[in-house]
């Protein structure tokens, strides 16, 4: 196994019929309310994702609406079609049944399609709040299944043996090694994200200079990630086109605009996120997701606006779209923009130049020297607060990884630097030492005592 595949976090996506408490679930896996609970069936209609830690191991969670294996309903079909693209995606599944409301025909359903999907499931019987009501889950069994886990979403009654058992069937990422990054020289990956059909797999055609990516305006055309190798100016490169989903005649065309899985998948193997973004139609709230998982994750990041062809007033519209990423996509203010037609293969050369000038900044080091010099400055125009009276001091600092750009900073009362303070100090080392398009991690400590 490699190191870059023990490194990515497994997907777990949370399926069941609707009002069986899978929101509730998600919430508390995730440790904060995220996803919207109503005792109205069918409130969570898309699929939402979080970050899930349990005993140094991290996975992503996806909730999902609730799965009706046959109904008219539009949006109840809306909803099983999305959990059966989230099943496709998922290492692992937990299927959430109801206690109250015992045994159900469609979870018969829901039993044999997630037989056929062959992935490791979790049977997770709700709303049994203590041992005295696990009599309610003998009605279970005859799912024909070995083991039920009893939970209470609402009250937290099982979880920390459910998340035990999702450790055993699927082990999570060790978050020890998602810290880690390979510094050796090796190819640069670069995923290429975004909705469909924003011109992902023309934009790699183009620089690869062939039709190896199938091409469609057919929105979702590209199924799986695809990896293609180009080399520039003498460095290698791996591009992973990561288009939409898949077309199938029961897909609802609204369903063609949720790709954040695929991007979950590609930023966690890439280096650089190029994230690109239809020019006539703008930052849409997809956009504003995956950037910030590309952020989360400490990649670089470059925006693409495409499709600059069909765009009327250049000038006008390039405000507007600054404005934009001003407005939506605070948290990756650093990434540079560049306007592009991959269509009509113009300003695409910049493309590969500003990917080669982001990953220098990305492995850039700044020496402790240098960087010390330039606190004593920061620090002389600016002095860290006093808070009750009591100054804080910033004493020194050092440079601690790259990919992305790391940074401690050791100081007397560490826990009393405010937010203003800490922004600052962030604000000094991009204005000072640049890292255009990486994201940069700050963090501040007690000062190491000497030793004796």
């Amino acid at each position: 196994m490699t190191k870059a595949s023990k490194r990515r976090m497994p997907l777990v996506a949370i399926v069941g019929r609707p009002n069986v408490g899978k929101s509730t679930l998600f919430n508390r896996l995730a440790g904060e309310r995220i996803a919207l609970v109503d005792d109205v069936p069918g409130v969570i209609r898309d699929r939402i994702y979080a970050a899930v830690s349990w005993a140094g191991s991290l996975w992503h969670v996806i909730d999902t609406g609730g799965f009706e294996p046959e109904t008219e309903d539009d949006i109840l079909r809306h909803m099983r079609t999305q959990t059966e693209l989230a099943l496709e995606e998922a290492d692992a599944v937990i299927f959430m049944l109801d206690a109250k409301s015992g045994i159900n025909p469609s979870d018969h359903d829901v039993c044999n399609v997630l037989r056929r999907q062959k992935k490791p499931v979790i049977y997770a019987v709700n709303k049994i709040d203590g041992p005295s009501h696990e009599d309610r889950l003998a009605d279970f069994y005859e799912l024909g299944v070995d083991k039920l886990m009893p939970v209470s979403a609402e009250h937290g009654y099982g979880v920390a043996e459910l998340l035990d058992e999702l450790d055993e069937v699927m082990p999570g990422a060790p978050e020890a090694e998602l810290e880690e990054e390979d510094e050796g020289e090796g190819e640069t990956r670069v995923a290429v994200v975004g909705k469909p059909n924003v011109g992902k797999s023309t934009l790699i055609n183009t620089l690869l200079g062939d039709e190896r990516l199938l091409v469609h305006d057919q929105p979702g055309t590209t199924r799986d990630a695809v990896d293609s190798e180009l080399i520039i100016n003498g460095k290698k490169y791996l591009f992973v086109d990561t288009a939409g989903m898949r077309r199938k005649s029961k897909i609802d065309t609204r369903l063609e605009r949720y790709s954040v899985m695929r991007a979950i998948r590609s930023i966690e193997r890439c280096h650089v996120a190029l994230i690109m973004i239809d020019a006539n139609e703008g930052i849409v709230d997809q956009d504003a997701k995956i950037a910030g998982l590309a952020h989360d994750r400490g990649r670089a990041i470059i925006i693409l606006f495409n499709k600059w062809d069909q765009v009327e007033d250049k000038e006008k519209r390039r405000a507007e779209l600054e404005e934009q990423v001003e407005m939506r996509l605070p948290h990756v203010d650093y990434a540079p923009i560049l306007t592009i037609s991959a269509l009509e293969k113009k300003r695409v050369h910049k493309v590969a130049n500003l990917i080669e000038s982001v990953m220098e900044e990305f492995n850039k080091r700044i020496t402790t020297g240098e960087l010390n010099r330039c606190l004593e400055e920061w620090t002389a125009r600016n002095p860290p607060p006093s808070p009750q009276g009591k100054p804080i001091r910033l004493y020194y600092s050092s440079q601690t990884g790259v990919r992305p750009p790391a940074f401690v900073f050791f100081a007397n009362r560490p826990e009393k630097i405010p937010i203003h303070y800490r922004r600052f100090i962030n604000n000094q080392i991009r204005e000072t030492f640049g890292f255009a398009g990486c994201p940069i991690r700050v963090k501040f400590k007690p000062r190491r005592k000497k030793q004796r």
